[in-house]
């Protein structure tokens, strides 16, 4: 029988709970996740690649079916090198949507095999980013609430 895998391409920086409940629901759908820590050389990220890849790492420890990689380069391709055939995006509101449905259509055009799942999290981290939890922790304000013990303690050290 073959796999179902699936990858969750993102920056993470970091990896809010919104990122890990959206992985969670993806778990249940697929035989194997893997968290792709994408390099985006349009963003200043805050945190290294392999930082953003330590925080996934711990944040989704507790799920036995989810795997975090680094790629530089097209996501299709990394999708092609593990045989995913899905992409997952999470979609908070129409604004992300719009943006999502774009890129999902040019996924499909570079390669048709692939599959873009949107999936929605709990409503209790629909207004939850990466860049609020930096301006938050930047600001010196606790960020516990919205991301795991260890991504907040590397907030914390990154600010002090």
């Amino acid at each position: 029988m073959n796999k179902r895998i699936a990858i969750y391409p993102g920056t993470f920086d970091p990896i809010t709970n919104g990122h890990v409940d959206v992985i969670e629901r993806a778990a249940k759908l697929f035989d194997k996740v893997i968290v792709v820590i994408a390099v985006n050389s349009k963003k200043k990220s805050l945190f290294t690649v392999e930082e953003r890849a330590d925080m996934a790492t711990d944040a989704v420890k507790h799920i036995d079916n989810v795997d975090v990689d680094i790629h530089t380069g097209l996501i299709v391709g990394y999708a092609q090198k593990v045989n995913a055939t899905a992409l997952i995006r999470g979609v908070r509101a129409i604004s992300d949507f719009e943006y999502e449905f774009q890129i999902a259509l040019m996924n499909r055009k570079l390669d048709e095999n692939i599959t873009t799942v949107f999936l929605m999290p709990h409503e209790k981290y629909t207004y939850l980013n990466s860049s609020i939890i930096r301006e938050l922790a930047g600001l010196r304000q606790d960020v516990s609430e919205f991301v795991s013990p260890y991504v907040a303690e590397r907030l914390r050290t990154k600010f002090a």
